[in-house]
């Protein structure tokens, strides 16, 4: 045997038996996340292979996982389930290690005409395999509604020709009647086709020319919206604001090629904060809805965050849909989900651990928003009419020490000028979410307190408070 491949069966050996090992939920975590999904405990990263099972009413998310330790390590796919996007129960590992890799990012589709031939309404799994010597695509699949999968036996079904080449997002094009894989490879995305999920054809590419090109892209996706087509890329480093983020391009997709329709001076942006980064959506949402998460961190410190037994938390979900701005630019529209709402409770006068908070201010001046603790640290945000711009500074926010890049003040521009103003904000233990009532932007900033923000002061605008019911 090879010693690469003695190295892989080893590993996958000794994970067997401890990945699922009992879950630890500490009582005493200040940082977990309340109604965000994380582990249970050590290391997670990029969601993975989500999809909705209609018949169970079931949301599957699987996520990149180190079993062993709370930094980044020998990834697995990990497994959780939820029947509102909110309360999530963990599963056992979907995905370990074998002889041809640990596995890296991929995507999940449900075969419903056997194209594959593992069984009708198969669920089947598309996922990077990455070892010394390459990267390249396997497949998985699961007679069991993705409880269990059973690796193919013919893998890797597409073998990698250049370093980083990876996070294969699957879906069926109607128009070719075929299924279409979308693949990062370093500063580039390939599209490669595929009547039966093992055999792939390569088709196109695109990059040059567009968007962030400061490090190398990952976890890409392609989307239909009507008549437009939106291709989200992730990209680590060279994002907005230093380090990870999401950039996306609005075009057009014939079945071969994806031709961009922006400006290619310009670089749009999912999330205008530090932290949300790897967004994918569900395969087979309910209503044709598109419904999104990103992992919520960011690559300058995610191994090094002041989390104990846990590292990492997943956004609230999100949809995601089209509008135009004052300039008649096409823009992803990213509005917290009906399910993510649904947990506002009833109306406070007091800022709790948790809150949603909804925010009204002026369309003719400048609105301030400060967050506080009676340690006084505290996060300020500002929406600034006459500048057109909504930032937020959490330079004092509290805990910063364990990076120099994530103090941090971020901004994004308003995109549609409006008589008044309305932000929601999420707060959570460790993170704040603020998006544009319209789904005109999006922020999300991890925040690390002393203490939880007890106070809420507002100039220029009004604050209405509202518990979570959880």
């Amino acid at each position: 045997m090879k010693k690469t491949a003695f190295f892989f069966a080893l590993l996958a050996f000794a994970m067997t038996a401890c990945v699922n090992q009992p879950a630890y939920h500490p009582t005493d975590e200040p940082f977990r996340s309340v109604y965000h999904h994380s582990p249970a405990q050590n290391w997670m990263n990029d969601p993975n292979g989500m999809f909705y099972d209609d018949a169970a009413q079931v949301w599957h998310l699987y996520y990149q996982h180190n079993p062993f330790g709370t930094t980044w390590g020998p990834m697995h796919w990990a497994h959780a389930t939820s029947t509102d996007l909110i309360h999530w129960e963990q599963q056992p590992i979907a995905l370990a290690p074998d002889s041809l890799g640990t596995i890296f990012s991929g995507s999940i589709v449900i075969d419903r005409n056997n194209t594959a031939g593992f069984g009708e309404n198969a669920i089947v799994a598309a996922f990077t395999q990455s070892e010394i010597c390459g990267q390249h695509q396997s497949i998985a699949y699961s007679l069991d509604g993705g409880m269990s999968f059973t690796k193919y036996e013919g893998n890797p079904v597409l073998m990698g020709d250049i370093a980083d080449f990876r996070d294969p997002k699957v879906c069926w094009d109607e128009q070719t009647n075929r299924w279409l894989m979308t693949l990062a490879c370093q500063q580039e995305i390939r599209f490669y086709s595929s009547a039966d999920l093992k055999e792939w054809k390569y088709e196109s590419s695109f990059g040059t020319g567009y968007g962030a090109h400061g490090g190398v892209w990952e976890c890409p996706e392609l989307l239909q919206f009507g008549d437009q087509w939106v291709l989200l890329v992730s990209l680590n480093p060279g994002g907005l604001f230093g380090g990870s983020a999401t950039q996306y391009f609005i075009g057009q997709w014939n079945g071969h090629t994806f031709t961009c329709t922006d400006d290619p001076e310009e670089t749009k942006w999912l999330d205008y904060g530090k932290d949300n980064y790897s967004t994918f959506t569900w395969h087979n949402a309910p209503n044709q809805r598109i419904v999104s998460m990103g992992w919520m961190s960011n690559w300058q410190y995610a191994n090094n965050v002041p989390t104990i037994a846990f590292r990492s938390q997943n956004t609230i979900a999100r949809d995601l849909s089209l509008y135009k701005d004052d300039a008649g630019e096409w823009r992803v529209r990213v509005m917290p989900s009906p399910e993510s709402m649904a947990i506002k409770g009833e109306e406070t006068k007091k800022l709790g651990d948790i809150a949603i908070v909804e925010l009204e201010m002026s369309g003719n001046e400048t609105g301030v928003i400060t967050l506080s603790n009676s340690k006084g640290e505290n996060v300020v945000m500002a929406l600034d009419a006459h500048r057109q711009t909504f930032s937020m500074d959490r330079t004092s926010s509290g805990d910063c020490s364990f990076s120099q890049d994530f103090a941090a003040h971020t901004t994004t521009p308003l995109f549609v000028k409006q008589d008044t103003y309305k932000v929601i904000l999420f707060i959570d233990h460790c993170s704040i979410e603020a998006f544009d009532a319209n789904g005109y932007w999006a922020m999300t900033n991890l925040v690390f307190p002393s203490k939880p923000y007890s106070h809420i002061d507002v100039q220029g605008g009004k604050a209405t408070i509202y518990d979570c019911d959880l």
